[in-house]
């Protein structure tokens, strides 16, 4: 019997209970709004930190490696960013006009940098290539952070 009460209870249409649609929204949108750019923060955060790390642990070559990946890794997301945001606008016909051609061209030039790097770090200094593709991965240990702060604030925070 004491169970049908709980259940009764929780199940009240009493407005008091119920959360309130409008308040949480708000700051949600705008915390999940800010993800891209915390993104963002964190890679310039993490690429001289492991840089510093594969100096030490792995000697300059594979530092610099690193860092190009790093660099190569950052433009790619900040490249990729702006041709999604193009490819909305054109879908929506909303915010600055942008060229379908510039969009396709900075699409592939984000390859085009890859290739290069690739070409010129394997043979000029071919130690320094598994640096090159770690670095390539900095947006991965960003998104991975980002994960872990808003599961800080979901929980904490309750955003």
């Amino acid at each position: 019997m004491d169970g049908a009460i709980m259940v009764s209870d929780a199940m009240s249409d009493d407005p008091r209970s119920l959360p309130d649609p409008n308040g949480p929204t708000e700051e949600s949108d705008s915390f999940y709004a800010s993800a891209v750019p915390r993104i963002r923060n964190f890679m310039l955060v993490l690429g001289p930190v492991f840089t510093g790390a594969a100096w030490v642990k792995f000697g300059g070559r594979a530092a610099l490696g690193f860092l190009l990946g790093a660099v190569i890794a950052y433009l790619n997301f900040q490249w990729l960013k702006s041709v999604v945001s193009g490819i909305a606008d054109k879908v929506t016909n909303t915010g600055k006009a942008q060229s379908g051609k510039g969009i396709v061209a900075r699409f592939l030039l984000r390859y085009a940098l890859l290739g290069v790097a690739a070409y010129a770090i394997l043979t000029s200094f071919p130690a320094s290539l598994w640096g090159l593709f770690a670095g390539l991965f900095l947006p991965v240990g960003a998104i991975v952070c980002e994960a872990v702060y808003e599961l800080y604030a979901a929980v904490v925070r309750r955003v």
